[in-house]
């Protein structure tokens, strides 16, 4: 009975998606402010069902109600009731649902934000957000049921996969999804832009927040699956340009350039085209993900799901990049710029050159990624494109785009003078490059290290002479002690001292991972107990072989003390896991951390004598790039913090603003 409600639920919502698009595109066509509010209003009523839907289906998964054949597929009575609840974006049909739970609630904080203000555009966005709703929903109804009951009704269920069996799980999958989800409303109000030519800068205001909110939740999940990848799949590492990896990297990085190349637009009124370009490219980007995630049509160790759904994705990205690009050559010419570059050493050069950087890797990524797909077409056989194609297309511009991290919010606008640049860079250049002879002496030989190390020492030093330059000044004119005045430097210009902070992360996560890649200790022994092994400055010692099991699951856990000389510097169990209802077994790596490193365990297994068979790694300073994504987050959200006096302007004409669109 539960999963027929469910499923009348999400025909409901669909014949409410189906009344919101017509409503609303009456509504503009014919100036009827009435049907443009139905249309908002239904989105209430798509807001419920899909709530509660979804509810149903949470319901069953908690409860093991093999009735549903999604609940079978997904969850065992053995599993833990947190894993139970992951499974709703574990599987094809849940996360299907998941993404659409999202939007829906994108969709309704989007109408009641612009309430009063943005009204010509908003029935063209609703229009653009329920049509992506409706998609998702015809798939859910024909594609992708999470409401398929099975008959007979099994005893016990199939259980999650034991990779997904990790508590990364909980919010890595939510945090990218909620990043995907919410590049759909920059996008529907790019497309309301185009329709209505409406093309000034109130579009840009409306999705900047938008863009940088997703941005961040999409930093944020790529980094816990990073996270997730070097603690549970047990190779010592955190990427692998993996399929799934590069869906979740593309539409970053198209975010990212976004993210730059609006300065350009707000401040000179230059790169409108492009930048219309680069959020609708990071729309169908972040639909193009989820395709290669949830249809199974590559091979991924992320990739946890197969089945029809790509066709459905194919016919929604056609239409939805035909229309895009009929809408962009229709306003070709409304989108020209107000201004002309008047030099290539400018901020607006240096921009440029970041958003080419963006577009290179993004573009080397995309065809990386699809080369197995196009080959598997063509010639029958898939060609899989491998790590190092990756790593040499991507790190030159990597290098680079850390060096303009810290040049472009210093250079001038318009035309750097000489005086400009020797102000700005000259003591940056000389500090950094000083710290990359001292490397160089005491043993980093490596180029590729010591030009990231250069990169990121030079951004290091900008953003701290900005920081110190603005909170000396603002000692100086106010009487402020250093504490105060760093935090109201902060809090007076968010945008530009949030992104400092960023910065900062991002030097900090690249130092890591030119670290970390080139300078990683590797070993594989097998030991007996009792007996030592070294690697690096530690000396290993294989005390015991553990073996466990529980209603779920069987485990072998080894212990390993771990000396630094002759003191014991700590304890390492490593684990392997072997699920009851899986063949597939689990690594449970253990890690020690150093302030520099990391020493990192695999149990490979045991042998029949009782001895243990280990990897053991040492990765120098990894934790940099995990602490640069937490400062990375920070930055984030103190750009996002709102601004009181935009707040108290927003205030001021919420009243005029429902007669814009009467008007």
């Amino acid at each position: 009975m539960l999963a027929e409600v469910g499923r009348y639920a999400l025909i409901a919502a669909s014949i409410l998606c189906l009344y919101s698009m017509i409503a609303s595109v009456l509504g503009a066509r014919f100036r009827r402010a009435d049907l443009v509010e139905s249309g908002e209003r239904a989105i209430v009523g798509l807001l419920f069902l899909v709530v509660f839907a979804s509810s149903i289906l949470i319901h069953a998964l908690a409860t093991s109600n093999f009735q549903f054949e999604y609940v079978t597929n997904y969850t065992s009575t053995t599993l833990p009731l947190p894993y139970k609840l992951t499974a709703f974006w574990g599987g094809q049909a849940g996360s299907m649902l998941f993404w659409l739970l999202i939007l829906v609630v994108y969709t309704t904080v989007a109408l009641l934000q612009n309430q009063n203000k943005n009204r010509q555009l908003m029935p063209y966005v609703t229009t653009s957000l329920a049509g992506t709703c409706l998609f998702f929903l015809i798939m859910l109804l024909f594609a992708a049921d999470p409401f398929k009951k099975l008959s007979p009704v099994p005893v016990e269920g199939q259980s999650l996969n034991p990779l997904l069996q990790n508590y990364w799980m909980v919010s890595h999958p939510p945090s990218l999804y909620i990043g995907y989800v919410g590049l759909t409303v920059p996008f529907a109000f790019a497309m309301a832009a185009l329709i209505t030519a409406k093309l000034d800068s109130g579009w840009i205001r409306a999705i900047r927040k938008w863009t940088l909110f997703s941005w961040l939740f999409l930093t944020v999940g790529i980094l816990q699956g990073s996270y997730w990848a070097y603690i549970e799949l047990g190779w010592g590492g955190y990427w692998a340009w993996d399929p799934v990896e590069n869906a979740s990297l593309m539409p970053w990085l198209a975010a990212t350039a976004f993210l730059h190349s609006v300065m350009i637009q707000e401040k000179k009124g230059m790169l409108k085209m492009w930048n219309m370009v680069l959020v609708l490219v990071s729309f169908s980007l972040s639909i193009f993900g989820t395709f290669l995630t949830r249809s199974g049509v590559v091979s991924s160790v992320h990739s946890f799901a197969q089945s029809p759904i790509g066709s459905y994705f194919i016919a929604f990205m056609v239409i939805q990049i035909g229309v895009s690009v009929f809408f962009l050559l229709k306003r070709k010419k409304a989108l020209e710029p107000e201004a002309r570059l008047e030099s290539f050493v400018s901020r607006e050069s240096s921009f440029l050159l970041n958003n080419v950087f963006f577009l290179v890797i993004c573009i080397a990524v995309l065809c990386g990624t699809v080369f197995p797909i196009l080959s598997e077409a063509v010639t029958g056989s898939k060609v899989t494109v491998s790590a190092p194609f990756f790593n040499k297309v991507v790190m030159p511009f990597a290098i680079g785009l850390v060096l303009l991290t810290g040049i472009c919010p210093l250079i001038a606008w318009r035309k750097a003078s000489v005086k400009n640049l020797k102000r700005n860079f000259l003591l940056p250049g000389i500090i950094a490059l000083s710290g990359s002879i001292v490397l160089a002496l005491f043993g980093v030989h490596h180029w590729l290290t010591l030009l990231f190390f250069f990169c990121s020492m030079f951004v290091l030093v900008t953003v701290y002479t900005e920081f110190n330059k603005g909170t000396k000044a603002r000692m100086a004119m106010v009487n402020e002690a250093a504490p105060a005045a760093l935090y109201h430097l902060v809090e007076r210009n968010k945008r530009r001292y949030g992104g400092f902070i960023i910065h900062t992360g991002v030097a900090l996560l690249f130092t890591g991972i030119a670290a970390s890649s080139f300078y990683q200790l590797e070993k594989e022994v097998t030991v007996s107990t009792n007996d030592s092994f070294a690697i690096g400055a530690y000396t290993l010692k294989f005390r015991e072989l553990q073996f466990l099991k529980d209603p779920h699951k069987e485990v072998w856990r080894a212990r390993l003390e771990v000396y630094k000389g002759e003191k014991q510097v700590g304890l390492l169990h490593p684990e392997r896991h072997f699920y009851k209802n899986s063949d597939q077994p689990t690594t449970e790596v253990a890690i020690r951390p150093f302030w520099n490193e990391d020493l990192y365990m695999i149990l490979v297994g045991p042998t029949e004598s009782g001895a243990g068979i280990f990897k053991v790694y040492v990765n120098p300073f990894i934790g940099l790039i995990w602490r640069g994504g937490i400062i990375i987050a920070l930055g984030s959200l103190i750009v996002l913090l709102p601004d009181m006096k935009t707040k108290f302007a927003v205030s001021t004409v919420r009243d005029t603003g429902a007669e814009e669109f009467a008007g």
